[in-house]
């Protein structure tokens, strides 16, 4: 058994390692660091009874190298290492603005954009109603606008953040349009 992790999120991993040390014969240094950044390397001691940690405060998407140094007064143990790539952060949008809003159309943005997300998808319908009409939206673009709506009507408009994973997150705002010019 080596060194490893299990238990990986967007912030934070847990590592095992085999029982190599006891309370009396030792303790262990963690040194970690992101591959990309060495120079960020943070040092984690703990007692030679531990054959666990959680690491985190940890940034998304990041792989960290992780270098266990048992610290032995009485054998000599090879440091072990590994390599943890964090989970990108799969949030759903937390801000949905309508604006720019007209007879038959509206400006809809949001926030946050994430480097993880492949696409949006705006759907919109009329309240009360059922009938909805899907707008996908490069992951790139936090904003688009809808046309060819109804006069003063109520939108139910939901923004739908599509994961590179598959999984998806949503959030919704109601949107108005402006009452049409009288003839």
């Amino acid at each position: 058994k080596r060194l490893h992790a299990t238990d990986v999120t967007s912030s934070s991993f847990r590592l095992a390692w085999p029982k190599l040390l006891s309370q009396e014969s030792g303790y262990y240094s963690l040194e970690y660091s992101p591959a990309a950044d060495p120079a960020r390397k943070r040092t984690q001691q703990v007692s030679g009874a531990h054959t666990s940690l959680v690491l985190s405060d940890l940034a998304p998407d990041t792989t960290y190298e992780v270098v266990l140094i048992p610290e032995s007064n009485v054998h000599f143990f090879p440091p072990q290492t590994t390599r943890v790539t964090t989970l990108a952060e799969e949030i759903s949008p937390v801000q949905v603005l309508i604006s720019e809003s007209g007879p038959h159309s509206f400006h809809v943005s949001w926030a946050p954009v994430l480097a993880s997300v492949a696409s949006y998808q705006v759907l919109y319908g009329p309240l009360p109603g059922n009938s909805v009409q899907v707008l996908e939206v490069d992951g790139r673009h936090n904003s688009t606008v809808v046309e060819h709506l109804a006069a003063n009507t109520t939108y139910l408009v939901t923004v739908t953040a599509v994961y590179r994973s598959g999984k998806e997150k949503s959030l919704s705002a109601k949107a108005c349009t402006q009452e049409g010019e009288r003839g």
